[in-house]
C-alpha cells in the first residue's frame, strides 16, 4: 500500500469526518452512506481490503479501522468474504496476512477469509485482488476502505479492472459507533513475516515507485 494513504487516513476517527468533508478526493460522508445503503440491498461475494504497513509490533489506527469496517460489512451481511491484500512493503510482514490474522482475532471465521501479498501499491491491491477473486470463483466484489483512498482508486478501478467492482468506503459515525466495544488482540504476527524482505524504496527507484502508484508496474499475468 502506498505510504501516501497511510498518512492521510491514519487521523481517524477524530478528525477524519471534517477532512474528508473538505477534501475534493474524497468520498463526502452522505455519498460513503448511500454507497452502504446499496451495498445493503444487494450483499457481495467478497470485499477487497488494502493493506497497511505493520509497524513496531501493532496494528496502527489506519489497519485497525479498515479491519473493523471489514468486520462490520461481514457481521451486517453485505460481505459474504474478505481479502486482505498487500505485500511486505516498507516493513517485513506481508500486509495482507497480518490483517487476516487480525481478523480471525475478532472473531472473523477464517473459512471466510483470504489474502493476497503481492501488491505493493494500491491500485495493484485493487487489481490483483479483485483476479484472485475471479479465480476463486467469486462474482460480485467491492472494494472496502477509507473513503480518501476508495474514491482516489474509483478511476482506475472501474476503467482498468471492471466497472461492476462496488465500492464501500467507510463510514465514520459507524465506527465511532463501534470504538468504544474495539479491542487490540495479539496476534502472532511472526507467521506474516517474510525472511526475504527488502523495503521498496531499496528495490525500486521513485520513478518507478510513482509508476507503481498510478497502476503502471502491474503483472497482468497474476492470478490468471
Amino acid at each position: 500500500m502506498n505510504k501516501i494513504y497511510t498518512k492521510l487516513a491514519i487521523i481517524w476517527p477524530s478528525l477524519l469526518c471534517p477532512l474528508f468533508s473538505m477534501v475534493s478526493c474524497s468520498f463526502s460522508q452522505r455519498t460513503a452512506r448511500k454507497l452502504l445503503q446499496e451495498a445493503q440491498k444487494h450483499p457481495y461475494d467478497i470485499i477487497v481490503v488494502p493493506g497497511v504497513p505493520f509497524e513496531k509490533d501493532t496494528w496502527s489506527r489506519t489497519m485497525k479501522g479498515r479491519v473493523y469496517w471489514s468486520k462490520y460489512l461481514f457481521d451486517q451481511g453485505i460481505a459474504k468474504n474478505i481479502m486482505y491484500s498487500g505485500s511486505s512493503v516498507y516493513s517485513p510482514y506481508f500486509e495482507g496476512e497480518i490483517m487476516a490474522l487480525y481478523a480471525e482475532a475478532l472473531g472473523i471465521p477464517k473459512q471466510y477469509i483470504y489474502t493476497e501479498t503481492k501488491a505493493e501499491h494500491s491500485t495493484e491491491n485493487i487489481y490483483y485482488s479483485y483476479r484472485r477473486s475471479i479465480q476463486l470463483g467469486f462474482h460480485r466484489i467491492a472494494l472496502a476502505s477509507d473513503p480518501f483512498q476508495t474514491k482516489a482508486l474509483r478511476k482506475f478501478t472501474r476503467k482498468k479492472i471492471s466497472a461492476d467492482i462496488g465500492l464501500i468506503p467507510m463510514t465514520t459515525d459507524t465506527l465511532k459507533a463501534m470504538e468504544p466495544q474495539m479491542t487490540d488482540p495479539v496476534i502472532d504476527y511472526r507467521q506474516a513475516y517474510n525472511k526475504d524482505f527488502v523495503p521498496l524504496t531499496e528495490r525500486e527507484g521513485f520513478w518507478k515507485r510513482l509508476r507503481g502508484t498510478r497502476g503502471l508496474n502491474i503483472d497482468t499475468s497474476a492470478y490468471k
